[in-house]
């Protein structure tokens, strides 16, 4: 599924003159089919999600062949965990230790978890700002996974991602999933749950599982009220 300019712009709440100054000016991947921009839903996500634009989650309610109910963030969280003090000195580091507590299953390889989430990361960092980055696999199908999972990590000393704001990473949401399906829409709900003030303030302060699922499952709420 490829997005036409107008549907992009619609998502991120600007008008279309803007999404094409964006892709022509600020690097917004985009396809030109006969005169035309296209975006991959994937690329848009991300994009907007690296340089702090909220997008509309109900973009990424997307049909496949999978028929699973989708899940919540704060039931992927709980199934990833929430880890303090976490180890490493470098970006490297960081994520093989992320990958050894998403606690695989062992038909999966976590050495190649690990090398597509540095392909990723060299792709364009994967720091939304403010201390944060959301690691993940950039073709989820790629994992076949029982349970989608995303391990938050507050790590025990700042670790550089190349983030647009210049500042270190402190923060982790390693998110891993069996479909581009899950993907899309833990993503696009991360995203959106990290611009809202409740789950940033209690970032700020220290590693706190329960005032951290509390904020979670309070601003799900609020968008299961807006969003159908």
């Amino acid at each position: 599924m490829l997005l036409e300019t107008s549907e992009a712009a619609q998502a991120l709440n600007v008008d279309e003159k803007t999404v094409v100054r964006w892709i022509k000016k600020d690097n917004l991947p985009a396809e030109s089919i006969q005169g035309n921009y296209q975006i991959n839903p994937v690329d848009l996500l991300e994009w907007a999600t690296e340089h702090g634009i909220k997008v509309n989650p109900a973009l990424y309610k997307m049909p496949d062949a999978d028929n699973r109910p989708l899940p919540t963030l704060s039931q992927a969280l709980q199934a990833g965990g929430i880890h303090c003090g976490f180890p490493g000195d470098d970006k490297e580091a960081v994520l093989r230790n992320a990958v050894k507590v998403l606690d695989l299953p062992p038909d999966i390889d976590p050495d190649f978890i690990l090398q597509v989430l540095l392909a990723r990361e060299a792709m364009g960092t994967t720091a939304v700002g403010d201390g944060i980055a959301i690691p993940h696999v950039r073709n989820p199908i790629l994992v076949q996974l029982p349970v989608p999972k995303i391990a938050l990590c507050f790590l025990s000393e700042p670790v550089d991602f190349g983030a647009l704001d210049g500042k270190p990473v402190q923060i982790l949401f390693t998110i891993i999933s069996p479909t581009i399906r899950m993907h899309l829409h833990l993503l696009s709900k991360l995203a959106y749950c990290l611009r809202d003030q409740r789950l940033r303030d209690i970032l700020g302060k220290q590693c706190n599982s329960e005032a951290i699922m509390a904020a979670v499952l309070e601003i799900e709420n609020d968008l299961g009220k807006t969003v159908s």
